[in-house]
């Protein structure tokens, strides 16, 4: 027989509490619990329990105490008392230690029950059928801390393996709880609760229902947004929680009370010695992009007094990190990122547009990183080593003042084109495109359609197609800057 998994077992032989036979079968030695015979209430053997759990101990026979170290936690046992200490922390059983030969014996069911609870989760006591089952199980979310930020909070579960992201959600209730739900973990609830607060975190609780752990968080101050994101080196979930910037608040409000559209930097995907992607019948993202781009500025230059900056107007390489730069530099009021999407799959079509923030769905995140790519051929790559993970969510938070007006104007884009274009409607999504960090200015990704797909690849090739695509562009800018204007005018 093969047995795949290792489970130590504790049977209780006799209703007398003489003993308790013990079969650990992760070192397959069998062993005996002592008890207290002729006690209605039934008393184990503190020192036996360690042996029979392979725990070490420590023992103050002046004091009268035992220190069992089970499963990482330090359980201190004292003799008279109902008290026992777990980490520093006390629970009370109902009734006191017992001494008895140089041995401590506690009240077996309210001292497991409390072991359950706190250190070993797997076990599972019952009395009734004298039985006593231990399974040895690991906790998988171990650790918490919290830094506090200008703008926000980070909170870092320790882990010991990544999670399905289908099996983590979160939420925040109306009584300012946030909620974080993992399925399939199993949480040490005290080091979680006992984990120190900062920030805008006030409270920590934690528990395990079942097969899912659930962490929860007190919240202190007013959360913009909230996000997560699993980091694997080390292992470990990061939760972010946007707040205001305090005192700068007022400072952005006053300037962007002052904000006027009046400059656009248009930037054209690719370029040069990067092409991006290529058509079945050879047609260049890079070439595409870059005739669209200018068609919107012609646009914005003829019918507009916005001026308009390109990040390339010709067909040269440049870096991902100096486009957004030149958009800094130049005081751009709006960034507009005009690519052609892939696939391997042939028959996807359709356009979308994109918002800088690390990508929910395989798809987006499949674009992003087809993107980000054409990091490969710049010659100084160092910039983008630590835009992952955390620190890309880190990004976002810098630009989260201006994800309302790219959110807006990401939704105008697609309303606009869809008027235009016969090709299907891919919505608004979500991703990491590094062409975006740091465009300190509402900003997009617009991925006018499929090269991949031979159809519409065709369309791309045409002037005409091209130019309603520029003008559907042209289209939401002017209906943004508009309605944004408005608003600032009413303010």
């Amino acid at each position: 027989m093969i047995i795949n998994r290792i489970i130590p077992i504790i049977l209780i032989t006799s209703a007398l509490w003489s003993e308790i036979h013990v079969f650990n079968r992760s070192s397959g030695i069998e062993s005996e619990i002592n008890t207290l015979p002729g006690s209605k209430v039934l008393y184990l053997s503190a020192k036996d329990l360690a042996k029979s759990l392979s725990s070490k101990l420590f023992e103050n026979k002046d004091r009268k105490k035992l220190v069992l170290y089970i499963a990482g936690k330090r359980i201190k046992i004292s003799g008279n008392t109902s008290f026992i200490m777990i980490d520093d922390k006390p629970y009370q059983m109902p009734q006191v230690v017992i001494i008895k030969s140089d041995d401590l014996f506690v009240p077996a069911t309210e001292f497991l029950k409390i072991l359950k609870s706190t250190v070993l989760p797997g076990i599972n006591f019952d009395q009734k059928k004298e039985f006593l089952d231990i399974d040895v199980v690991r906790f998988n979310i171990t650790g918490i801390d919290i830094e506090e930020k200008s703008n926000g909070t980070i909170i870092r579960l320790s882990t010991r393996k990544p999670f399905s992201e289908r099996n983590i959600s979160s939420f925040i209730n109306k009584h300012g709880w946030y909620y974080l739900t993992i399925a399939g973990a199993m949480v040490d609830t005290m080091s979680i609760s006992n984990g120190i607060t900062r920030g805008a975190v006030r409270r920590i609780e934690s528990d395990q229902i079942g097969e899912t752990a659930q962490v929860a968080f007190k919240l202190g101050s007013k959360i913009i947004s909230h996000d997560w994101y699993q980091n694997p080196d080390p292992n470990e979930i990061v939760i972010t929680l946007r707040t205001p910037l305090g005192k700068m608040e007022d400072m952005i409000n006053t300037v962007k009370e002052r904000w006027r559209l009046d400059t656009i930097v248009l930037d054209a995907g690719h370029g040069g010695k990067d092409p991006g992607s290529t058509g079945k019948y050879g047609t260049k993202e890079k070439d595409v992009v870059l005739d669209i781009i200018k068609r919107i500025g012609r646009l914005l230059e003829k019918n507009t007094r916005i001026k308009v900056i390109y990040t390339r107007d010709e067909d040269v390489f440049i870096p991902l990190y100096q486009r957004t730069k030149l958009a800094n530099e130049s005081n751009g009021k709006l960034f507009v990122s005009i690519h052609a999407n892939s696939n391997k799959n042939r028959n996807v079509k359709g356009f979308e547009t994109y918002l800088l923030r690390p990508g929910k769905s395989d798809d987006a995140i499949a674009v992003a990183s087809r993107e980000n790519a054409v990091i490969k051929l710049e010659e100084k790559v160092g910039q983008y080593q630590k835009l992952t993970g955390e620190n890309l969510i880190m990004a976002t938070m810098a630009q989260s003042m201006f994800l309302k007006e790219s959110e807006d104007l990401a939704a105008i884009l697609q309303v606009e084109l869809d008027k235009k274009l016969t090709s299907p409607n891919r919505g608004v999504k979500q991703a990491g495109f590094h062409v975006l960090i740091g465009a300190s200015m509402p900003n997009v990704l617009v991925e006018v359609g499929f090269i991949s797909n031979p159809a519409e690849e065709k369309k791309l090739k045409q002037g005409n197609y091209r130019q309603q695509i520029a003008e559907a562009v042209f289209a939401g800018i002017k209906h943004f800057k508009y309605s944004r204007e408005k608003v600032l005018a009413e303010e």
